[in-house]
């Protein structure tokens, strides 16, 4: 699963006049430059200012979503996802994105404000494998002596948990 840091991303914009004559002159952009597609437009125009009515060519993208990018294409809600993502660490940019994977989330078209707040809720946690969380589990929530650790099934427990309750992906639990 390839994750983004939406703080990063950036774009090679050329036209596509100056490409059909051979040219690749253009500039890479950091979106980070731009708090919206208006603004982050107008940089374009002033780029290619020398060509009159430039089709924007987008030849290269770094850290950003292919469903939000394409070759003259960027979508609207790239600057909101980049904007609702900003405030988690970079630990959870990366479990959003293998949620969101995993979720099949269409990041085009969903509100990314709703997006981030559902992974919120859903998300639990970092861990090396299930067992490591179930571990965990048990330190917390159950006052087992440590004889009675020597007993507990932690197979077992791994499987009832992950039968219904979460699900681990890439490294992260995440709730039902």
């Amino acid at each position: 699963m390839k994750t983004y840091d939406l703080s990063e991303a950036k774009v090679y914009v050329g036209t596509y006049g100056k490409y059909n004559n051979g040219s690749l002159s253009g500039a890479w952009l950091e979106l980070s430059d731009y708090a919206d597609k208006e603004e982050f437009y107008e940089a374009c125009r002033e780029l290619h200012k020398d060509e009159e009515d430039a089709e924007y060519m987008f030849q290269d993208w770094e850290n950003i979503p292919d469903e939000l990018i394409s070759e003259s294409w960027l979508s609207e809600n790239f600057f909101d996802l980049r904007d609702a993502v900003e405030d988690l660490s970079d630990t959870e940019q990366e479990a959003f994105f293998v949620w969101c994977n995993y979720e099949g989330c269409d990041l085009g078209k969903e509100d990314s404000y709703d997006l981030v707040n559902r992974f919120k809720d859903l998300y639990v946690g970092e861990y090396n494998d299930e067992e490591d969380f179930a571990y965990r589990i048990v330190e917390e929530c159950y006052d087992l002596t440590d004889f009675a650790k020597t007993y507990f099934d932690y197979e077992k427990f791994v499987r009832d948990l992950f039968m219904c309750d979460y699900y681990f992906e890439n490294g992260f639990v995440f709730k039902r």
